[in-house]
């Protein structure tokens, strides 16, 4: 399995993905913001940071970055594609999922250890985890409020496309509680939550994260 890992500047987090993939059996390749190449990969990973240092909104000059149009290509084709925080924001620039991140809703940046519930574990970066499970992986983002028109989550409810949900108390204000959506047929994740940091027990709260990533080989395998 070779997923690309993509660094634009001001990425953070590239590292810490590679590794994820790694400790999921699989074979990470860079992807650099400004070539037109996917090198072959099986999956993408858009990760964390601060892409061209969020000037204009958080992710809105990355979508138009030359790699990201062959990802939106192969997306479109089937490609798994994984978005976190700064990703996850990105993606939804880019028009692959639905909705917008803004500001949280207290203004403050959140660095913290959250607990999520798993909703939806029938996409290709969910299987490893039975529905209903709650997990614990590391948030830390100032522009994580998920946010999206009355008639979109509405959709994204009834179609079960609402991929993890923050419990407890809202950390950022997102709209029911959505900490991670999907795409319609799956294979597009977004989140805010950083699963790469809860891979090892020893470096990280859990390592439920490390399910993601096992999951993808599963996709990957058996497609």
């Amino acid at each position: 399995m070779k997923v690309g890992v993509i660094t634009f500047p001001g990425t953070l987090d590239d590292v810490d993905a590679a590794r994820a993939v790694k400790y999921a059996g699989g074979e990470a390749v860079s992807l650099w913001h400004a070539d037109h190449d996917l090198k072959g990969v099986d999956a993408v990973i858009v990760p964390g940071g601060f892409s061209y240092g969020d000037y204009l909104r958080c992710g809105a000059i990355a979508r138009f970055a030359p790699v990201m149009q062959e990802v939106v290509e192969a997306a479109n084709k089937g490609m798994p594609v994984l978005g976190i925080c700064n990703g996850f924001q990105i993606l939804c620039e880019a028009h692959l999922l639905p909705g917008a991140l803004i500001r949280n809703h207290k203004l403050h940046f959140v660095c913290r250890d959250q607990w999520l519930k798993v909703e939806n574990n029938e996409t290709a970066w969910t299987t490893r985890y039975d529905q209903g499970a709650e997990i614990l992986v590391p948030l830390k983002s100032g522009e994580g409020g998920y946010q999206a028109d009355a008639e979109t989550l509405k959709q994204l409810e009834g179609e079960g496309r609402v991929v993890f949900r923050y419990v407890g108390d809202n950390p950022n204000g997102s709209r029911n509680g959505i900490a991670g959506i999907t795409s319609a047929n799956g294979r597009v994740v977004g989140l805010m939550p950083h699963p790469e940091h809860a891979i090892d027990a020893l470096t990280g709260p859990t390592d439920d994260g490390l399910g993601m990533f096992l999951s993808l080989l599963d996709a990957v395998v058996s497609a």
